[in-house]
């Protein structure tokens, strides 16, 4: 039965089964699944431009982080007020950032990838300890979700508002959607809860992701990554809905575990190919 269907067809299946797990994986740590993805782009394209690769990832982290955040709006996990803010703020950046990725040689930018996702990965688990402060640290701001789960917190709205700028232009900068940046800013300085945090950086991360990819669809960037971008883009729209059932199952830490390690080992392979 394989036999008969066509050989173009088996790329795009591909594509739709990894869009899955993207989409499950990085719905469930808040951070869009671009950090997987790109990098995978790159080893699988290793002659394309970084904008077209960025550009096709952006429009995946797009589609995974408005899947997802729909998923956790009905669990009324989101911290709308804050979210609006900091993407507001971030937008900026993220609009500067696609623009400068053409500009970038790829010999430049895959070690920088590599670099900043294994610093990601160290800041993580560094701060790992200071995780259960966040979750029972009493303050003004009471979430219910829907299960009636409830969190205290007293987020810093202000200095969110300005690391947001920096995420939105490293975000688009590197391709990987800034859940990656977002969530650690969000838990371990900002004073977030981490279920949270990763509910409302998607939130975040779905109007960046949109901002980049406008910018990319502007320049004409990504016309030649469309083939790939939707049938990703399909794959995340179903994982996104299973990483956020699953994110009510799976311990804070352990999602902060996960993601620093998927960080290192995806930032050491990048480097290791260069």
């Amino acid at each position: 039965m394989l036999a008969s269907l066509p050989m173009g067809l088996f790329p795009m299946l591909g594509f739709i089964v990894l869009g899955v797990a993207v989409g499950a994986f990085g719905t469930l740590i808040g951070a869009g699944g671009g950090f997987l993805l790109l990098p995978l782009l790159l080893f699988l394209y290793p002659h394309e431009r970084p904008d077209v690769l960025t550009g096709i990832s952006l429009a995946v982290v797009f589609a995974n982080a408005l899947s997802g955040s729909v998923a956790y709006a009905r669990m009324r996990r989101i911290d709308l007020q804050a979210g609006l803010v900091f993407a507001l703020a971030g937008v900026p950046g993220a609009v500067l950032g696609a623009m400068v990725t053409s500009r970038l040689d790829r010999r430049i930018f895959d070690p920088l990838l590599g670099i900043s996702l294994i610093v990601g990965a160290t800041v993580i688990v560094a701060r790992s300890r200071q995780v259960a402060s966040a979750f029972s640290s009493p303050g003004a701001r009471i979430l219910i979700e829907t299960d009636g789960t409830r969190h205290h917190y007293k987020p810093r709205i202000a200095l969110g508002a300005a690391l947001s700028v920096v995420v939105g232009f490293l975000s688009s900068l590197l391709g990987i959607g800034g859940g990656i940046l977002h969530v650690p800013v969000m838990v371990y300085l900002l004073g977030f809860p981490i279920h949270v945090a990763t509910a409302t950086s998607h939130f975040v991360l779905a109007i960046l992701a949109l901002a980049g990819v406008l910018t990319h669809l502007a320049d004409g960037s990504l016309r030649s990554g469309m083939d790939r971008a939707l049938p990703l883009a399909g794959g995340v729209l179903v994982g996104a809905q299973v990483g956020a059932w699953l994110s009510s199952r799976v311990h804070g830490p352990w999602i902060m575990r996960g993601l620093a390690v998927a960080l290192a080992a995806v930032g050491v392979r990048l480097l290791l190919a260069h």
